[in-house]
């Protein structure tokens, strides 16, 4: 503590929180403190995380978000915290001791977005400094800053809900909404400059570039108030000073629905717009607003469906999700944005069943009696679902504390897997053939047994449990208690990392089973008997199952083949361009997978996963032969991180 304390000692001490604090005081005061690191991506605070101080960021950044489930793409970010700014503002009111009218179910969680490091102020330290009014002065010019942003954010974000499902914004691209050209400024500009240059534009915010005209950074109103106002620094102080190094960017083909995206998963209403060939020249401004006011046809409506859609309507909100899928095709969408779009929506609908599910057994049942976590598997855990096939999932609940709560624990997790089987197949998914559904008793278990179920599967290695693991490895979490859920991803770490004779058959099962090879010329294709392939048996089966063999065998658990095949670049356990192929092939596999399937559905045909190759395009079968090789080099891979050759 007294080591770590030293690094950032003078940046804690010249915080107005402590400012004027003597050093004895402030020596007593550090006492009580404590550092903490963080990686990215970690959880500062969980939403259930029990609010007993504040947090000065040291270092790194912070997002505020409300978070439905663990995929990072779902969750709405509020606000984004850097160096000196404080955590925690919210639960003033417990600390100023007003109290609680109302009990509130759904409570905020922060994330590092990068490396971080924060210190924790706990209240009897915030009492004692509370005395100070250049202390109370702080405090309330930063929680006013602060709501009138959650203000502006909050509205932004209803009038979105209110447009979100209309058809035209998602072919629209990037260069027909912005502002261009964007206002720029040097990193020598003074702020005084860039403030009169901004009122003088009535720009919102400004780019700052450097040498040859290229991006430095970029201020935004916000920026001005945060880092110079609150700040009291005169309007000397230059761009380069305060302005957000390295901010996102989107280029200017990028699609309405990529912006959309990038403004809410990186938390940022201002993106700098550059050329596609050169991401460091920027050609404009795109904000959350311009893409707010843009006016759009054939509103679906469809959030509104799914969220109040009861046991009468529930059957009918397929066909309004297969609308949407039906546009986005015929618009030509890119198939992995379309298959983001969609899950977004099969997500909210499987969330939606659950909680009649809940609702229906809590008349019986009452509240649930443990924490629990229901989870996807299948091409729903994988986020490649696009039209309503079988059912898929698992429930994993906490263990009892004791034999007297354990059968009463049981009785309502089985009843709870029965309703939410029941209300899934009512919305359109029919139930799983092999029976792998929360209703099973094999698919639900606190922790403890399904820690038993893997190691059964470790030490019997057989076909039929690979196959098991395989679906069971596609896990997505979709609902319930988020650490409930990082303690069963601890738990079949730490399995898989003492039954390694399970991955390792599962490897040797995909030696056994080479992806095919399709290097002729397209024409000698045709003077051959293969005509055409099993396209999931074939390509996606292998794809699937070699990079959550290689997941599993670098600890990495719970994520999407696009998350996947990130995590692996980022250990390195991948190459860029090997990413980059891998991330092309899926493109490809899937895009064959969807517009076949789909025609076939259209002509009301039944679903099959056999491509003939005299029904595809010339330029789609060269591309399959590439993702085909890309498959294959990845399945080589993986069989080569066993030691087979």
């Amino acid at each position: 503590m007294e080591q770590e304390n030293k690094v950032y000692k003078d940046q804690i001490y010249n915080h107005p929180i402590f400012s004027g604090a003597t050093a004895a005081e402030f020596g007593a005061f550090m006492e009580k403190c404590t550092i903490n690191n963080y990686e990215k991506s970690e959880r500062i605070l969980y939403s259930q995380s029990p609010r007993n101080g504040l947090l000065l960021i040291l270092k790194g950044v912070a997002e505020v978000c409300v978070a439905f489930h663990e995929n990072n793409k779902n969750h709405e970010v509020l606000e984004v915290l850097e160096r000196g700014e404080i955590i925690g503002f919210s639960s003033l009111a417990d600390f100023l001791g007003e109290p609680a009218h109302y009990e509130y179910p759904y409570t905020v969680e922060v994330r590092a977005v990068e490396e971080a490091v924060c210190l924790h102020i706990p209240y009897s330290v915030m009492e004692a400094r509370w005395t100070e009014e250049e202390v109370r002065d702080y405090v309330l010019r930063q929680v006013s800053v602060r709501l009138r942003d959650i203000y502006a954010s909050l509205a932004e974000q209803v009038h979105l809900a209110n447009q979100w499902g209309e058809s035209d914004p998602f072919i629209q691209r990037v260069q027909d909404m912005m502002t261009a050209p964007a206002v720029k400024v040097t990193s020598q500009t003074r702020i005084a400059e860039v403030a009169e240059k901004m009122v003088k534009e009535n720009a919102s915010s400004v780019v700052v570039e450097k040498e040859q005209q290229h991006l430095a950074g970029i201020i935004t109103e916000k920026d001005l108030v945060q880092r110079v106002v609150a700040f009291g620094k005169d309007g000397k102080t230059t761009a380069a000073e305060i302005m957000s190094k390295k901010p996102y960017i989107i280029t200017r083909q990028a699609y309405y629905y990529e912006a959309m995206s990038s403004f809410f998963m990186n938390g940022v209403k201002h993106l700098p717009v550059a050329e596609e060939d050169d991401h460091k020249k920027i050609i404009g401004m795109i904000t959350l607003s311009d893409l707010l006011k843009k006016k759009n046809r054939g509103k679906f409506d469809i959030l509104q469906e799914i969220e109040s859609s009861d046991e009468k309507t529930l059957p009918t909100v397929k066909n309004a999700i297969y609308d949407v899928l039906a546009n986005l095709i015929q618009d030509e969408i890119p198939t992995l944005h379309t298959l983001e779009i969609v899950t977004k929506l099969y997500d909210r609908l499987v969330r939606h069943c659950v909680d009649l599910a809940l609702k229906k057994i809590k008349i019986k049942y009452g509240e649930p009696p443990a924490a629990f976590a229901f989870f996807l598997m299948g091409s729903g855990g994988r986020a490649e679902q696009f039209m309503l096939t079988d059912q898929d999932h698992f429930l994993v609940y906490e263990d009892p504390e004791s034999d007297k709560d354990k059968e009463r624990t049981e009785t309502y997790f089985r009843a709870l897997g029965n309703e939410i089987v029941y209300w899934l197949e009512r919305a359109g998914y029919k139930r799983c053939d092999g029976n792998m559904m929360a209703s099973e008793t094999n698919w639900r278990g606190k922790i403890s047994h399904w820690r038993e179920r893997l190691r059964t599967w470790g030490l019997r290695a057989t076909n039929e449990n690979i196959l098991l693991g395989h679906n069971f490895l596609a896990f997505r979490y979709i609902y319930g208690d988020p650490l409930l859920k990082d303690e069963f991803v601890r738990m079949v770490h730490e399995q898989l990392q003492t039954s390694k004779i399970f991955l390792f058959r599962a490897a040797e099962q995909e030696k056994n089973n080479p992806v095919p090879t399709l290097d002729h010329p397209i024409r000698a294709l045709f003077r051959v008997k293969k005509q055409g392939i099993d396209i999931k048996k074939h390509a996606l089966f292998p794809f699937h199952h070699s990079l959550q063999i290689l997941s599993a065998k670098h600890s990495i658990f719970g994520q999407t083949p696009l998350h996947m095949i990130t995590s692996l670049k980022e250990k390195s356990v991948l190459s860029e361009q090997t990413a980059e192929d891998l991330r092309f092939a899926y493109q490809v596999v899937l895009k064959i997978r969807v517009e076949q399937s789909w025609n076939r559905y259209m002509r009301g045909e039944g679903n099959s996963s056999e491509i003939k190759f005299t029904q595809m395009k010339s330029r789609d079968k060269e591309e399959l032969i590439s993702a085909l090789k890309s498959i294959r080099s990845l399945q080589s891979q993986t069989v080569n991180t066993f030691g087979m050759m």
